[in-house]
């Protein structure tokens, strides 16, 4: 077991465990990416996007980067959520201009049974090794995230070979043969779990499950083939690790508080549609005391520094509408490879300076 150093700033654990902290923390989704000049040049030195995963000193190069220009309060792993699907031999690449493909689908039985039980320190080795790598360059700076892609959302990438915004291939499998998605479901869950426990082990501090289809479905949809799963990972991995923090990140979730509040998740995020104060006494009704993370809409950092401000302040007015605690700024998705680096600045100095 690797020895790290202590946590220097640890504001937002505590945060997430509703203890008081002196300023707000706040980080990025996406945070090392395409918006800063510094990673664009690491990422032609490495030539494509998964090399550049897959590079143990570059992968925690750029991981730092954003530390170096702004006072964030956590780093996240430099990945991506469709690692699981590349080492389940579906053959992930990266096509200019259009996203993630995928070489090979899952949907058949034989689709499924064809699909080899992952070995994370084998085929994900890459991914614990920048995990360590990147705890250790931090050197106790800010706690480290890792994550995963969450079964429903990384299904649909396996099924349709890519992103959709019709779902056809998925959606039908769900309605014409649910058993045959439950059993994808069902082994995807099991990976993610050794993944998340893997990179847990490997270093990371707290973990993000990114739900980011699961807005996609039907709110019974939803229930039964997205958030049972999260909630069995969480489960699991609470059993393993009940130290270490989870977060649950649904986009266009907000309106299935209730339903994602059952499970043992520290926290929830929220993209920009679901007000804040309303999630927060949604959460507050059901007796569910669960942090909140989000959810400014990425597109504001395309707003003056003064319009960036005010949209920060009328977000952390809402977050503080019961508790002084218990919440994370961040974007409600991404930020955007448009966003202007001084305008990020202008974000995050904006959230440390509201006054709780």
């Amino acid at each position: 077991m690797t020895e790290f150093a202590p946590l220097k700033n640890d504001r937002l654990l505590r945060a997430i465990r509703f203890e008081s902290v002196d300023t707000t923390p706040v980080w990025m989704m996406r945070q090392a990416g395409r918006y800063l000049p510094e990673y664009k040049e690491v990422r032609a030195q490495a030539g494509d996007f998964l090399s550049l995963c897959q590079d143990t000193d570059k992968a925690t190069e750029v991981t730092l980067q954003p530390l170096r220009r702004f006072e964030l309060d956590a780093a996240i792993l430099f990945s991506d959520i469709l690692t699981i699907p590349d080492a389940f031999d579906l053959g992930l690449y990266f096509a200019e201009g259009e996203g993630p493909k995928l070489k090979k689908t899952v949907r058949s039985e034989a689709d499924i049974a064809a699909l080899p039980k992952i070995d994370m320190n084998s085929s994900l080795d890459y991914v614990m090794k920048a995990v360590t790598s990147i705890r250790t360059a931090l050197n106790g700076q800010v706690p480290l995230f890792g994550f995963s892609g969450s079964p429903w959302t990384l299904a649909t990438y396996m099924v349709e070979g890519g992103s959709s915004r019709e779902f056809r291939h998925t959606k039908q499998i769900m309605y014409a043969t649910p058993e045959l998605l439950h059993a994808l479901l069902t082994k995807i869950a099991d990976a993610v779990v050794d993944y998340l426990d893997a990179q847990i082990r490997a270093g990371a501090q707290i973990v993000q499950i990114f739900d980011s289809w699961g807005g996609a479905l039907g709110h019974r949809q939803f229930a039964e083939f997205s958030h049972h799963y999260n909630k069995d990972i969480v489960e699991r991995l609470k059993a393993i690790h009940p130290e270490v923090p989870v977060v649950l990140f649904t986009k266009g979730g907000g309106l299935w508080l209730d339903i994602q509040a059952d499970s043992q998740a520290d926290a929830l995020g929220l993209d920009w549609t679901m007000p804040l104060d309303k999630a927060r006494h949604t959460l507050s009704a059901l007796n569910a005391k669960k942090a909140l993370q989000g959810n400014l809409d990425p597109a504001t950092i395309y707003g003056t520094p003064d319009a960036i401000r005010a949209e920060v302040k009328r977000m952390l007015d809402d977050a503080y509408v019961l508790d002084k605690t218990g919440y994370v700024a961040n974007f409600g998705h991404g930020i955007t490879q448009w966003s202007n680096p001084d305008h990020a600045k202008a974000f995050i100095d904006a959230v440390h300076d509201y006054q709780i």
